[in-house]
């Protein structure tokens, strides 16, 4: 996949070095000169110095030929202008912008430009593992539509040796997978789950707490 990021500093780089070790082709927008310089010669990859918002630097970059373009700068509105002359200009299929006031983020969607807060997930995070000792992960996906949690069983959960047919999940959960002793396994109706379990659900925002204390018992 070709993928073009605007943006400046150790993000950028850790995303590139993710992307390259993961096969992909990246190409960098930099508006210095020396990180750009040093960039394209540390990753070996395109690393172009300019207004990443400017759609000559775009082209430049050859954002017509890129499967997706990756807008994280610290500024929200360029952010935006990137997505936009990405999608609309350029035709790029894919776009995603960091939004780091997480008050514009339902701005970029109404423009018709995915978003993601990272301020939003971290308090997310954070408050959703208040009261709930043993959820260690918790992402959402489609947008904000869906939650995808992870959670250990201990002896007091409610669902611990019990057969998954036996379990009445909420409307809009599932249990997509059980980590037992160490070990991936793929949930069926004969299944058991037990005290040490890792299980993995994926809830409607709506739903989410009732699924969680479901599971755990936690009336918090």
């Amino acid at each position: 996949m070709n993928i073009l990021i605007a943006g400046e500093g150790k993000t950028v780089y850790f995303l590139c070095r993710t992307f390259i070790a993961k096969g992909h082709k990246v190409t960098v927008i930099n508006r210095s000169q020396d990180e750009s310089i040093w960039s394209a010669r540390q990753l070996k990859i395109v690393s172009i110095q300019g207004d990443w918002s400017d759609p000559l630097v775009l082209e430049e970059a050859e954002a017509n030929l890129m499967d997706a373009v990756l807008a994280v700068t610290p500024n929200d509105h360029d952010n935006l202008a990137i997505c936009q002359i990405a999608s609309l200009q350029f035709k790029v299929p894919q776009t995603l912008a960091l939004v780091n006031d997480p008050d514009n983020e339902e701005v970029f969607r109404q423009l018709g430009v995915t978003a993601i807060s990272t301020a939003r997930i971290l308090s997310n995070l954070m408050e959703r593992r208040v009261g709930f000792g043993e959820i260690t992960n918790l992402i959402t996906a489609c947008e904000g539509k869906l939650n995808i949690t992870e959670i250990e069983l201990t002896e007091t959960s409610p669902v611990a040796q019990k057969l998954i047919r036996d379990i009445k999940f909420p409307q809009n959960s599932l249990l997509a997978y059980i980590l037992h002793q160490g070990q991936p396994t793929i949930p069926k109706g004969d299944t058991i789950l037990y005290p040490g379990d890792r299980v993995f659900v994926i809830t409607m925002p709506e739903n989410y707490a009732e699924t969680i204390r479901m599971l755990t018992g936690d009336k918090g």
